[in-house]
């Protein structure tokens, strides 16, 4: 392909001695898995890269087990456009981070007296019809705390239905594997009713329920673990101020050599409830998570872009700014059932550092389509 034959004789002046990043294109180099001795030189590298230097790819719904085939066939008679949106599935956490992926997304529903999710609607009306459904564990639904599922009595069945569950998983891995590259993990709230007659409905995130998301990341991942944004700011007027490119002065986002095997939380969601996490703090002093923020906001130093095709010169001025992007390589299994790789390769040729997908390997039943660096790379740098 010309685009990696171009990655290619990128490398050649690596070998050289050349500067490692070449603006506007993307230098063929696995930023995790390379020595000091090797083309990368990644010694040389994690001194001068920042964490918003490099892109790699992530993970949409990351918890999501697939609807059972009774649900899902019930679900396609009642609503067949809602059902092929939901038509995908991912495995645990642990083998997404095995095979590559750097972001991974989380949907939360908070449940301070647990039990609140523990007894699907889809899953009674199923059984009561005489389907043979697949084990199900109400346990860890019955459990007071944050829950991560994608909808509530339809799309339930979750890799780890705890939070704090999600978040042992991951520390374990990254525990296991001290040099990797930050992981993004993405948060959202489910707050929406659904117009089904029975389901359940979300309780609201007031501020109880945004300082439990914090406390349970806390819980989990020591100060040390994470990058958060006091640290990014650091004695910046402004979380955005410290991340701006013509700020040499300014600490800004880590070097790759402090990044190494630490995890980094944003809040991915609309202005209200950003706001509410906030609860009036201009540069989240104190906070965990970044936020969803334009760039022109105070705290402005993570934003999500999913569409790179409409938000190309979104994606671009976010950039410019010194902004950390997660954009979608794919959506609502659209692109693996057509094998239509336009929007793929917008993502990746977007600059977007983290480029999610629910296609880290192929669906069999749709294809060869997939979302990957080339060669099998990790990550890599601008």
């Amino acid at each position: 392909m010309r685009r990696l034959s171009l990655l290619l004789v990128l490398l050649a002046p690596l070998a050289l001695g050349a500067a490692p990043a070449i603006p506007g294109e993307f230098v063929l180099c696995d930023l995790e898995h390379t020595t000091e001795a090797g083309d990368c030189r990644r010694a040389e590298l994690d001194r001068t890269l920042r964490m918003n230097d490099i892109q790699v790819i992530g993970t949409h719904n990351s918890y999501k087990q697939a609807i059972s085939p009774p649900e899902f066939a019930g679900l396609t008679a009642a609503a067949p456009q809602v059902a092929v949106t939901l038509d995908y599935s991912h495995p645990p956490l642990g083998e997404q981070l095995d095979a590559g992926a750097r972001q991974l997304e989380l949907d939360l529903l908070y449940d301070p007296d647990g039990g609140r999710y523990a007894d699907p609607l889809g899953r009674r009306l199923a059984l009561k019809q005489g389907a043979t459904l697949p084990p199900w564990d109400d346990a860890p639904y019955r459990a007071k705390g944050l829950k991560v599922l994608h909808v509530q009595d339809i799309d339930y069945r979750s890799n780890c239905p705890r939070f704090a569950d999600c978040l042992a998983q991951i520390r374990a891995w990254s525990k296991a594997h001290p040099d990797h590259l930050p992981i993004l993990i993405l948060i959202n709230l489910k707050e929406d009713a659904l117009p089904t007659p029975g389901t359940v409905k979300p309780l609201l995130f007031n501020g109880e329920a945004m300082d439990s998301i914090d406390a349970e990341i806390r819980a989990v991942f020591s100060k040390d673990e994470l990058v958060t944004p006091d640290q990014v700011r650091g004695r910046a007027a402004t979380l955005a101020a410290a991340i701006r490119p013509d700020k040499g002065g300014s600490r800004g986002w880590p070097r790759l050599a402090q990044a190494r095997g630490k995890v980094f939380f944003a809040l991915d969601a609309p202005k209200d409830q950003v706001d509410r996490y906030r609860a009036g703090r201009r540069n989240l002093e104190g906070r965990v998570m970044f936020v969803n923020a334009e760039p022109g906001d105070a705290d402005a130093a993570y934003i999500t872009l999913n569409d790179p095709v409409a938000d190309a010169d979104a994606i671009k001025a976010a950039l410019a700014a010194g902004l950390i992007v997660r954009t979608r390589a794919d959506a609502d299994t659209l692109e693996a059932r057509k094998g239509d790789v336009f929007r793929r390769e917008a993502a990746l040729g977007s600059g977007a550092q983290y480029v999610s997908t629910d296609y880290l390997r192929p669906d069999p039943r749709f294809g060869d389509y997939r979302v990957e660096l080339p060669e099998g790379i990790v990550g890599w740098t601008r």
